[in-house]
């Protein structure tokens, strides 16, 4: 501020100012061109302005060369006079363009120099005003302030000493209140005292009657949680609604719902435990202080040991099944009511159980499996004539399914009954509340009960028995108002004489179904391992924990029916040579499996082993069964008996599938799940082997390869007749379809099944005419158009015998004739497309058809790239 108030300073400018002024003046007063003015200041170097640091007089001393020149000098010299006037007179110039605002500018300088000396006389006059006030201050009137301000804080504390006092006073009331069970004040004013006393935490003697509080609370709760207990034996509507109040004010309401809940437990325990244990102290027959140390759990297990030592020490394994079932129902009561009664899960009980369960299970299954070989070596595999409404359901075996709510059944086990509708349970307990007893056994007696499902006779109309065109898979193509004609209104049977001829003749050609609502074809066999299945299933219902070694039996039912029915009716050596694929290696695995683990391929020859006590050794066909007649079509009656009986005893167990999930183990699940993926569901892919043996048989293959062989092929004009050996063929078929129509009338044959043999003998028929052709010695195109001929004639004809389409293997007719048009390189590349076809027809191929249209040479390389590719079988 010292500077800008310096008169010499200003002096200084001025002088300046106008020494600058001058020179400006004399720089402008000579006279010089603008653009050599430019020209001389853009030939100064770059290296002058780049910075200040820059030494002008080195850079200079440095250019000069080793030896001087006085005249080059001082022309150098010039120029850079000449440089330095030009950029003076450029700044000069600048200058002299910015002046008006440099005079403003010091015109604002000088402005504020004189402020500056004004702010300087209003501070001085400030500090000596301060100083006159301070002197006039005293100290008395701040000493009066200060003593009003410590009044108005000994007030404060006075009224908080005397809110502190009664604080201190509190407890005495609470306790009164206490005394006088009215718990609700005595929270509430607790938590008044609280809410008081954190408004003065910040004196030490609070901090105590703060924790005297909470203490006092602690103390209420507790005398709450006895007065709460009370209410168990004692109820008062009064002295509840105190306590429930008193939770509330504490925010405890859960927490008196979870204490009465525990209160009334223990309550329901001790009153318990005083009954069993005076019937104990009773049944001992002295006053043994020993069982009033003992827990309720033990006390209830005196029961349990009893009943295992008498379970234990009786053989079982001779016992009937139906008795067996009342022993296992009996216990399975006796589990509930300790379930129900004290939680207890009995697990002596059910070890004991479980023990004499697999002991009498695997006798008994032993057993069922030996007489299940007996029935079938002495099944005959005729119709077991049941009606067409036929359902497992029906059978006193499965009842037990629909009454999954009986007392016999824990509430554990309901849950595996998935077939009940759903509905409220009831204990053990309420259902015997007014009167009865669970362990009264109410056995139903099955002679007093009939089971309807045999038909009268082995047909439901009398007029169909005539007749072998009928529907198989429904009754779909029959108006509504047939249909409602066909039922009788009080039994819901279907009454003889239903449907007309014309009716029977619209239905399909390859269906020879005798009845028209289809019923289920079974044996006795069939219908024994049904019934046998059913009381497997009532025994896992009653005892889960074996469930899983149950359902293994019943595998083994069925696998050894399925076995039993492919070594009767489907075993053969010439499957792997028909190239048909007729076992696929799912069903090859599953009969695998099966003769490996059940059945016993050395029964007779040595004693009986460990291992071999598990299996059952391989059934034998009756001898009363003849599959060697052909005009019985190689009993076809009992193959379709037999495969179709074990096609419905597969739907049965795909219905039961559910019910058997439920009741097996977690960790036992994939084995029934891989059961029915493997082998259940394998059941229908027998059909193949099995009727491909009265295919094979049915129609005389050979006698068509000798009439082939008679023909003449090489010939020389179109031929507009077909040959003998189509007509041979057609009419062995058309004799077929009737002895198809006669075995119909004594069994029905499903849809699927006439599909299966019709598809076997045709695609035999076709891969007999292709090896027909492929032995053929010499053809001509004219041959060639003749082998089309006949085999149109055939297809035209067959048609009209049969629904099944498309014709199977007509393309593989097809497409051997046409190759005989093929050229050389064509003939190649079918050779490797078509590897369906046998080394012999392929060879026949280039033989024949190429065989005079190239040399030796291209006929070689044909044959060993036949012989050269590996075929699968197709």
């Amino acid at each position: 501020m010292t500077s800008f108030n310096s008169p010499s300073l200003s002096l200084s400018l001025f002088v300046h100012f106008v020494l600058f002024q001058e020179e400006l003046r004399e720089m402008r007063e000579q006279p010089i061109d603008p653009q050599a003015e430019q020209e001389i200041i853009d030939s100064i170097e770059e290296v002058y302005f780049s910075n200040d640091s820059f030494d002008m007089v080195q850079h200079e001393l440095e250019k000069l060369p080793p030896e001087l020149n006085l005249q080059e000098l001082e022309e150098y010299r010039d120029k850079l006079k000449r440089q330095q006037a030009a950029v003076s007179k450029k700044v000069a110039d600048l200058i002299l363009e910015k002046q008006p605002a440099y005079v403003k500018e010091l015109e604002r300088v000088t402005a504020l120099q004189t402020n500056l000396q004004l702010a300087a006389v209003i501070c001085t006059n400030a500090r000596r005003q301060l100083s006159v006030a301070k002197e006039g201050f005293t100290e008395a009137s701040l000493g009066l302030l200060a003593n009003q301000r410590r009044r108005q804080l000994l007030t404060g504390l006075l009224k908080s000493l005397r809110t502190i006092k009664t604080l201190q006073r509190t407890d005495v009331r609470l306790s009164e209140m206490l005394e006088e069970e009215d718990y609700p004040g005595a929270i509430q004013l607790c938590l008044e005292c609280q809410k008081a006393a954190s408004t003065f935490k910040h004196y030490s003697c609070i901090s105590e009657l703060n924790s005297k509080l909470q203490d006092t609370l602690e103390q209420i709760e507790e005398q709450l949680d006895v007065a709460l207990s009370k209410t168990c034996k004692h109820f008062d509507v009064s002295h509840y609604t105190k306590v429930q109040l008193a939770y509330t004010l504490l925010g405890k309401t859960q927490t008196a719902m979870d204490q009465l809940h525990m209160h009334f437990t223990q309550a329901i325990h001790n009153t318990v435990f005083q009954v069993v244990l005076g019937y104990v102290e009773l049944c001992a027959g002295n006053a043994d202080t020993k069982f009033q140390k003992m827990q309720y759990k033990d006390l209830c297990t005196d029961v349990q040991l009893k009943v295992k030592a008498y379970i234990l020490g009786t053989d079982m394994s001779n016992f009937k099944y139906d008795d067996f079932i009342v022993v296992l129902d009996v216990i399975s009561r006796l589990m509930q009511v300790g379930e129900e009664f004290c939680g207890s899960k009995s697990e002596v009980l059910q070890e004991s159980i479980k023990r004499q369960s697999v002991n009498y299970f695997k006798n008994y299954h032993r057993a069922r499996l030996e007489e299940l070989r007996m029935f079938l070596e002495n099944e005959t595999w005729e119709l077991c004539p049941v009606k067409s409404n036929f359902n497992i359901a029906q059978l006193h075996e499965f009842k037990f399914m629909g009454q999954c709510r009986s007392p016999s059944v824990s509430p554990s086990r309901q849950a595996a009954c998935s077939t009940s509708p759903p509905q409220e349970e009831l204990s053990l307990f309420q259902q015997y509340l007014q009167e009865g007893n669970p362990f009264e056994m109410h056995i139903e007696h099955k002679e007093e009960e009939t089971e309807d499902v045999l038909a009268s006779n082995g047909y439901e109309s009398d007029e169909l028995e005539k007749s072998v065109y009928q529907d198989y898979d429904s009754d779909s193509d029959v108006p509504d108002e047939l249909k409602q004609d066909y039922v009788d209104e009080q039994t819901g049977d279907v009454p003889q004489k239903s449907v007309s001829r014309e009716t029977i003749r619209s239905k399909k050609k390859s269906d020879y179904n005798l009845n028209k609502t289809n019923a289920p074809i079974l044996t006795n066999t069939t219908l024994n391992v049904i019934r046998l299945v059913g009381k497997y299933m009532q025994m896992m219902n009653i005892l889960k924990p074996i469930a899983f070694d149950v359902i293994h039996c019943v595998s083994q039912l069925f696998d050894y029916y399925l076995y039993a029915v492919y070594t009767f009716f489907g075993r053969n050596d010439m499957y792997e040579s028909s190239g048909l694929g007729l076992i696929s290696s799912r069903l090859r695995t599953t009969l695998n499996r099966i003769q490996e683990s059940l059945i016993d391929m050395n029964a007779g020859v040595h004693g009986p082993t460990e291992d071999r006590k598990e299996k059952v050794p391989s059934p034998h066909l009756s001898q009363m069964v003849v599959l060697t007649s052909s005009g019985t079509l190689y009993g076809l009656a009992q193959r379709v008996v037999a495969t179709e009986s074990l096609v419905f005893l597969a739907e049965q167990f795909e219905s039961l599938q559910s019910h058997l999930d439920t009741m097996m183990p977690a960790a036992k699940k994939p084995f029934l799940q891989q059961f029915y993926s493997q082998t259940v569901s394998t059941a229908s892919e027998l059909r193949k082997p099995i009727y491909w043996i009265v295919a094979a048989k049915a129609i005389d293959y050979e006698q068509m390869l000798l009439m082939m062989a008679g023909v003449k092929w090489d010939i020389r004009e179109i031929m507009s007749q077909h040959n003998v050996y189509v007509d041979v063929l057609l009419k062995e078929f058309e004799q077929f379809n009737k002895r198809l129509g006669d075995v119909s009338r004594h069994v029905r044959i499903p849809l699927p099944v006439s599909n299966v043999l019709w598809e076997h003998c045709i695609r035999l028929a076709n891969r007999t005419l292709v090896e027909g052709y492929a032995n053929v010695k010499k053809c001509s195109n004219e041959g060639r158009a003749l082998m089309q001929l006949d085999f149109q004639q055939f297809l035209m004809k067959l048609e009209k015998l049969t629904d099944l389409r498309p014709i199977p293997d007509k393309e593989f007719v097809e497409t051997y004739i046409k190759a005989y048009y093929l050229t050389e390189n064509d003939m190649e590349q079918f050779i490797k497309n078509h590897r369906e076809y046998s080394m012999k027809q392929l060879a026949n191929l280039v033989n024949v058809c190429l065989g005079s249209h190239i040399n030796k040479k291209a006929r070689q390389k044909l044959l060993a790239a036949i012989d050269d590719i590996d075929r699968p079988k197709r």
